[in-house]
């Protein structure tokens, strides 16, 4: 059954419509981070929320930037580089939960030891992805040596 009508952000699955139970790991992956990011993964949309099972590249992430919906992230596998608008950049680990608030710039890179699972919640107010903070949609972060191959 297609979903692109019924859901905010193309590629997801709407909960309820299409089931109660959903196995993320072996669902298609969608883009998550359009222009800005590497992060991809399932998506499952309700009423009003979203929530998702995000991959990460190592040593990739996210460029600067923000959504008008609050976020949660909670890191199952791998280590995150997190900064956050007027706070500290941290590295986090799994168990942690981060939490993004709406329209705070924010950014996220896989350390280059290993690629990074979590599971992402978002109201669904805006879509999944995100408004890169300089306004140009020019690709995700790539820490060096990381870079696509030409």
């Amino acid at each position: 059954m297609s979903t692109a009508s019924a859901t905010k952000n193309v590629g997801a699955v709407k909960g309820g419509a299409e089931g109660y139970l959903f196995d993320l790991p072996q669902m298609k992956s969608i883009d998550t981070g359009t222009g800005y990011a590497t992060t991809h993964g399932p998506v499952v949309e309700g009423e009003r929320m979203q929530v998702g099972l995000m991959y990460k590249p190592r040593g990739t992430g996210a460029r600067p930037h923000s959504h008008p919906n609050e976020q949660w992230n909670y890191v199952v596998k791998g280590r995150l580089r997190v900064s956050i608008e007027g706070q500290e950049d941290r590295i986090v680990g799994p168990g942690t939960l981060i939490y993004f608030p709406a329209n705070k710039v924010h950014a996220t890179v896989a350390l280059p030891e290993e690629d990074v699972i979590f599971l992402v919640a978002k109201d669904l107010s805006h879509g999944i992805i995100g408004n890169p903070a300089d306004g140009i949609r020019s690709g995700p972060h790539y820490d060096p040596g990381f870079e696509p191959k030409a």
